[in-house]
């Protein structure tokens, strides 16, 4: 078969012409070797069963190995001790060097599929003969970072999983990836497993110890043209800190029920004695928005109780455990404003 890849991205419309380009060439991806964990699970051959959050079930004759996920749910696998072949989503910055949201995934032994939104080589991904697709959902039937425009085709190469986080703080979400990730052959008694999940317990006794100082603490995250104050009862970062007794500014949400837009001459709308930021690489730089005039007189600002907080950590309790640790440590430092 001869097909130029323009060509081919240009005519390619089902599932038929990307096997055959795949079976006859064109350049497929080669699968990185499953480690030596997936390995044994081949050999075992186990029987896999799972149910997503979408209420689709899974049913195969052995459990997968070659496990493509995006990237928050790759680094929460991994953490687990399972190791995908594969990702998509934000996992390398420009300098090259591993995005934060791809956690502790070492991005040289896994085949990158897109690393931007709506960017995912469907090519690449029939190349690898991928098992199981993992990815996390905000709405239901919403794999996050699934291409709309390739959904379909994604959908029949191989089976996909759903993890929800929308409404679950992050222990909830945790354990979810927990769950999957035993079916996936892991053993949730290693040492770094529950050594982390040790450290993430106590973190959270902290926080909610540090509930009593009755800080109240606002959630934004910036673009050039507006600041967003996030609601926490929607994403589960935000949920567990609410949860853990903080007293979180409530914002009067948009439509999407997740933030609360404002331009940055309202930065100044809600009051608090402490600014969380989202320091994303997607988001703007706390450099960038002490630039906007109201922003920067916020009390909480002026103060210095202006903290970043990694939206999107991975749910694992190695990644959790320093994302609370680090909170604890700063929320301390914080005292009430006049």
């Amino acid at each position: 078969m001869s097909v130029s890849r323009r060509g081919f991205v240009a005519a390619a419309t089902g599932l038929g012409a990307l096997l055959a380009l795949a079976a006859c060439g064109g350049e497929p991806a080669s699968a990185p070797a499953a480690s030596a964990a997936n390995a044994a699970q081949t050999s075992a051959a186990t029987p896999f069963s799972y149910t997503d959050d979408r209420g689709k079930k899974i049913d195969l004759p052995k459990t997968p190995t070659k496990i493509v996920a995006q990237v928050g749910s790759a680094a929460a696998l991994w953490d687990f001790g399972v190791r995908p072949i594969a990702v998509f989503g934000p996992h390398k910055l420009e300098n090259g060097k591993t995005d934060p949201q791809v956690g502790n995934v070492d991005i040289t032994k896994v085949q990158g599929l897109g690393n931007v939104w709506d960017e995912f080589n469907v090519e690449q991904y029939i190349g690898l003969q991928p098992e199981l697709l993992v990815s996390s959902m905000y709405l239901k039937d919403d794999l996050w970072y699934v291409p709309a425009k390739s959904k379909d085709t994604i959908e029949k190469v191989a089976p996909t999983a759903g993890v929800m986080l929308t409404g679950r703080n992050a222990t909830e979400v945790i354990t979810k990836y927990g769950e999957l990730a035993a079916k996936l052959g892991a053993n949730l008694d290693a040492p770094e497993i529950t050594q982390a999940k040790t450290r993430y317990e106590a973190a959270l006794a902290e926080l909610e110890k540090l509930a009593a100082k009755g800080l109240t603490i606002e959630l934004v995250s910036g673009s050039p043209d507006a600041m967003y104050v996030s609601t926490p009862e929607m994403v589960p970062d935000f949920k567990l800190l609410s949860d853990a007794g903080l007293d979180i500014v409530k914002p009067k949400v948009d439509a999407q029920g997740y933030f609360e837009p404002l331009s940055w001459e309202n930065a100044d709308k809600y009051k608090a004695d402490v600014v969380l930021f989202d320091s994303r690489t997607q988001a703007l730089g706390l450099e960038e928005m002490r630039k906007k005039p109201t922003f920067a007189k916020l009390p909480a600002v002026a103060k210095g109780q202006i903290y970043p907080m990694w939206v999107e950590t991975p749910y694992s309790y190695q990644k959790w455990a320093d994302q609370l640790e680090e909170l604890v440590a700063n929320l301390r430092k914080a005292s009430k404003l006049p």
